[in-house]
């Protein structure tokens, strides 16, 4: 068991690397995630949020149900500041309408389920992470259709079925039965090592979709036909919107007296969108618009890999700290 948790503390602090490798790994040779795919994806996300449902406690909803202003806050910034630095994005750059349809899509969708990992491995409040995650979905299919339509003026039918379908299976369920094992066996010592399992095992997971991902989309990267510049432009608004997405909600977190674990948490959860789900949009209804599905399709990338990036930027802080305080000791 002791060098499980070896491993898992190594794939923690090289995430980025490990996520990102396996991401190329599987564009230049799709058969090694070809296999990540529909029910198949599904339950390696169950996976990933049934070991973070395994770290909380009945105590920590508590604490999340006391304090119902932080999701209500956590909700709004989700649905005004990524739409928003799209549009801005847009406009200031003049994107074409393809690529910018993609950038909108992406910004008008709720936060994904990789930023529940993302916290995770940040050391933020899983809890509150999850409650915004679920909060969000859930009204999706109202604000995220209203959201295309005043800021696109194009009306996007949503499946709401499927995507509460989908919260409950792959969130609201493991997260559940997380907890509920917490509650049983959270005491015992084989439970408390494999808790400690548990960061390697969402590293691998986030690996697996972000390659899977690859693999699957690649395709639609290389049958591009679009100029270099295009190109260009498209994966650097994407860049710089998920960049703005962190910063803007870490500063709001902070000018609203958050602690430093929720900063990270609103930080995150505003930043990395559900582009999985802003990709199939684009797929089905901007069908003639490919560029809008691509620019969707790497965001989903991206945003996992630059969550993954600012998590373990936020992990080194805390070591750098406590190292600090160690030698401040001596």
């Amino acid at each position: 068991m002791r060098y499980l948790h070896l491993l898992s503390a190594v794939l923690s602090h090289y995430a980025v690397l490990f996520v990102t490798g396996l991401g190329i790994l599987a564009y230049l040779y799709p058969p090694v995630c070809d296999w990540v795919k529909g029910s198949y994806a599904t339950w390696i996300l169950s996976v990933i949020m049934l070991s973070m449902g395994m770290t909380l406690s009945l105590k920590d909803f508590k604490i999340l149900a006391s304090r119902p202003w932080q999701i209500a806050l956590g909700t709004l910034a989700q649905f005004t500041i990524m739409p928003v630095v799209a549009w801005i994005i847009i406009k200031v750059f003049s994107l074409s309408p393809a690529v910018a349809t993609g950038l909108l899509i992406v910004g008008c969708c709720p936060g994904g389920v990789s930023s529940n990992v993302m916290s995770y491995l940040a050391k933020g409040d899983v809890a509150f992470s999850v409650g915004m995650t679920t909060v969000n979905t859930l009204l999706s299919p109202i604000m995220t259709p209203l959201l295309l339509l005043w800021f696109s003026g194009q009306d996007i039918e949503v499946d709401a079925w499927g995507i509460f379908y989908s919260i409950v299976q792959i969130v609201l369920v493991p997260v559940i039965v997380g907890v509920l094992l917490n509650v049983m066996f959270g005491k015992t010592r084989g439970y408390s090592d494999t808790v400690k399992c548990m960061p390697g095992v969402s590293v691998i997971g986030l690996a697996l979709i972000v390659g899977g991902i690859m693999c699957h989309q690649g395709v639609m990267f290389m049958n591009s036909d679009k100029p270099l510049a295009v190109i260009a432009a498209m994966f650097g608004a994407v860049m710089l919107h998920n960049a703005l997405g962190y910063l803007f909600g870490y500063l709001l977190a902070k000018v609203t007296g958050m602690d430093t674990a929720k900063c990270r948490t609103l930080s995150i959860e505003v930043g990395c969108q559900n582009a999985g789900m802003g990709t199939q949009l684009a797929i089905k209804h901007f069908a003639p618009m490919p560029e809008a599905a691509i620019a969707s399709a790497f965001a989903c990338v991206y945003h996992s890999i630059g969550g993954t990036l600012l998590a373990n930027i936020f992990a080194m802080y805390d070591l750098h700290q406590k190292k600090k305080a160690q030698r401040e000791q001596h």
